[in-house]
């Protein structure tokens, strides 16, 4: 309990002053991507939105290390969020969702279905990430299926990291900080952030409809 709440307090912490926190990260070399985990895997325990640390790993790390070191360190803090709601802070956790009355669906097709529905969730944005983390501690799922299931996180970690990277280099471009590049690469990536965006929502939209399916047979 007292690791839970130095995590949440952490968090808090962290989420107050993230500009300093990403900067700091960016000065730190090869510790940056252990920096990187740490900070996030907090962050989401303390329901501090992830997505302006998914955006920084772009643009630290480019696209390919960016997805995998935002992949790893959000199912690092899924992973923490999930075992706080089931062991640590229950009854604080159903308390908090008794006020979103769609918890009753996403219980009954995971008590159904388990780890599908999971990735399924993961795939689609219908949940937020980190009250999705903590409501599922409180279903039937298993531990091991719910951390199989973190890879259905990757389109949209993969679309914000895309994000990033093109913030980033635009920004160190516009500062000097980096050869100056021409027309061609900034139309390259303006059509790989294009794709990522198609094939995101593609990807949600199947989502959306086979999770609206099982809750369907669900009522029938």
């Amino acid at each position: 309990l007292v690791a839970v709440v130095a995590l949440v307090a952490a968090g808090r912490a962290l989420g107050a002053r993230m500009a300093e926190v990403v900067a700091w990260i960016d000065g730190l070399g090869a510790a940056a991507p252990i920096a990187f985990v740490f900070v996030y895997a907090c962050a989401t325990v303390a329901f501090v939105p992830g997505f302006i640390l998914t955006l920084a790993a772009g643009a630290i790390f480019g696209l390919a290390l960016g997805t995998l070191y935002t992949l790893i360190a959000a199912s690092c803090g899924a992973s923490l969020a999930f075992l706080v709601s089931r062991y640590a802070a229950r009854g604080f956790v159903e308390r908090r969702i008794a006020k979103h009355p769609e918890f009753a669906a996403v219980e009954r097709a995971v008590s159904r279905e388990g780890r599908r529905i999971v990735f399924l969730l993961r795939l689609s944005p219908l949940f937020p990430f980190n009250f999705l983390n903590y409501a599922l501690g409180l279903t039937s799922v298993r531990f091991v299926d719910y951390i199989v299931a973190c890879p259905g996180m990757l389109p949209g970690t993969l679309l914000y990291v895309y994000y990033g990277k093109l913030a980033g280099d635009v920004a160190r471009a516009a500062g000097g900080l980096t050869p100056e590049r021409g027309t061609a690469y900034y139309a390259l990536l303006a059509l790989g952030l294009a794709a990522t965006i198609v094939v995101t929502a593609y990807v949600t939209k199947v989502a959306r409809r086979a999770l609206t399916d099982v809750e369907g047979v669900g009522h029938a």
